[in-house]
């Protein structure tokens, strides 16, 4: 199988129907998504790219880069996105690591890029939001490109995460798992041809790239498309749109707009809200400006989507719902053994969704999964008799801000390093707009002050800004168990209103 094979059944018989609007641009139909995946798929290849080989991407979001992912999984090439955000101390780990055949960078970066390529020995090609970039140069999109046929177990995407110790993990994504999990959403969320996706999502993250995007080509769907969430631009295309995806701030924003309402809404079937916990406030609210209650899920790089609230039946806020179809899910105690309905536990997940492997990572990967093939997803959380599931915590101290993964160790190891700083405890504490802030609580030496604009200046230079503390607290010494253990759990308790009104 190839996942692009099951895609282009999904584009249905008329090709010249408009897969993606763009405002103020041109609109792209299912034709065009084809030939110009086929003609990149054949450039990937002139440039060395093969079957299995890595192609690492740090673009903007364009159309054009949706028909270069289309055009790695042709070649049955492994496609890895790259946040634009990440700094060039960020990604000499990931070019190192995920090692790439090509890199696919923007044209406005290309010159700071060419001392780290070099020093990589990475060929490197740019391509820009306008239509732009050296990729594009000497395209034929008139040569067809006969999608290369792939083991459903193999290599379709490379995603890294990471864990407490601060250093990522690329996690391996097949053609199966995406496959799998498509299918089965698009049956749980009834998407059909005759669905508009309003996509203001990111597309180097699991939501943007295979949620949203699965969605709709399975379907043979349309996307109205935003480069960039914008709640004013959103707001004027949820008219034309008959489903929204995004992230709780996405919805926060709209209702921080008074005059956003029912006759905003009156197109749209249903809100699918995940990346971050939806506050059960931002539900009900929602639900009294719009009479739409958000559809919440939950899922991770490691497994795409593992549980939904229904389309039909209840959505109770606060619950990320039942396990879908081919996902099974269990939650343990310490000693392994399944716990009773609305015990607190480790959350395990099995099904074709879940990835096979950490690249590279035996050990890590080993780890990860119980001796009967459960993955461990590291939440906390519990199950209800009718089979809800509620994730109540994280066993890693991952903060989820505006959608986005931070991991504090990262942060921790940079701050410790700052002049007078004898140690540091990044935490995530609510947010009214992002849902989780960033906040690092430091401990200074006797006699010393932290200067927390001169602190913030020097990370920018090695943190991208969604990681960035929002802000610095001092204190004399950072809680602990009997163990040594930090405390943080208390930390967010104790700093829990820092940004409430």
């Amino acid at each position: 199988m190839n996942l692009y094979s099951e895609y282009y059944r999904g584009f249905g018989a008329d090709l010249n129907k408009i897969a993606i609007e763009q405002e103020g641009g041109s609109n792209w139909t299912y034709l065009d998504l084809h030939n110009k995946s086929g003609a990149l798929a054949h450039k990937l290849h002139d440039l060395g790219v093969r079957k299995g080989g890595r192609v690492s991407v740090q673009v903007g979001k364009s159309i054009e880069a949706v028909a270069l992912y289309l055009g790695c999984l042709r070649l049955g090439a492994v496609f890895h996105p790259l946040n634009p955000a990440y700094t060039l101390s960020e990604l000499r780990f990931f070019l190192r690591d995920a090692s790439p055949d090509l890199l696919v960078c923007r044209p406005e970066s290309e010159a700071e890029m060419s001392g780290l390529v070099t020093e990589l020995k990475i060929p490197s090609v740019c391509l820009g939001v306008n239509q732009d970039g050296s990729l594009l140069e000497g395209l034929n999109a008139g040569i067809d490109f006969e999608t290369v046929a792939c083991e459903q177990d193999d290599a379709a995407a490379l995603l890294y995460s990471s864990g407490t110790t601060g250093t990522p993990k690329g996690i391996v994504l097949s053609h199966r798992n995406l496959e799998a999990n498509s299918t089965v959403l698009v049956k749980a969320w009834g998407f059909d041809s005759g669905d508009v996706l309003l996509h203001a999502l990111p597309i180097f993250h699991v939501h943007g790239l295979f949620v949203a995007l699965g969605c709709v080509f399975m379907a043979g769907a349309s996307m109205q498309w935003l480069g960039a969430y914008d709640p004013v631009k959103a707001r004027e295309l949820l008219p034309k749109s008959t489903v929204m995806m995004g992230v709780p701030t996405y919805f926060v924003r709209l209702l921080a707009d008074p005059e956003f309402g029912e006759q905003d809404v009156q197109s749209i079937r249903v809100f699918i809200s995940g990346s971050a916990p939806l506050l059960a406030e931002t539900f009900e609210q929602f639900e009294e400006r719009t009479g739409h209650r958000i559809l919440e899920r939950y899922g991770m790089t490691e497994t795409n989507m593992n549980t939904s609230n229904p389309l039909v039946g209840e959505r109770k806020p606060g619950t990320v719902g039942p396990p879908l179809p081919g996902v099974s899910v269990r939650v343990v105690g310490a000693d392994g053994k399944n716990l009773e309905f609305g015990e607190i536990g480790d959350l395990q997940v099995k099904g074709d969704n879940v990835f096979q492997k950490y690249w590279q990572l035996p050990e890590k990967t080993a780890e990860a999964f119980t001796d009967d093939g459960y993955f461990d997803t590291g939440d906390k959380a519990l199950i209800e008799a009718d089979g809800y599931v509620s994730i109540v915590g994280r066993e890693k101290d991952m903060i989820i801000s505006g959608g986005l993964n931070v991991y504090p160790k990262e942060i921790e190891l940079l701050v410790d390093q700052w002049p007078g700083v004898i140690e540091s405890a990044v935490i995530g504490v609510p947010h009214p707009d992002f849902g989780e802030a960033v906040v690092a609580v430091v401990v200074m030496e006797q006699g010393c002050e932290l200067d927390e604009n001169a602190i913030a200046g020097s990370l920018k230079e090695s943190l991208a800004n969604f990681k960035l503390p929002k802000r610095f607290l001092v204190i004399d010494e950072l809680p602990r168990n009997s163990m040594g253990k930090v405390g943080k759990a208390g930390m967010r308790e104790m700093y829990s209103k820092l940004f409430a009104d």
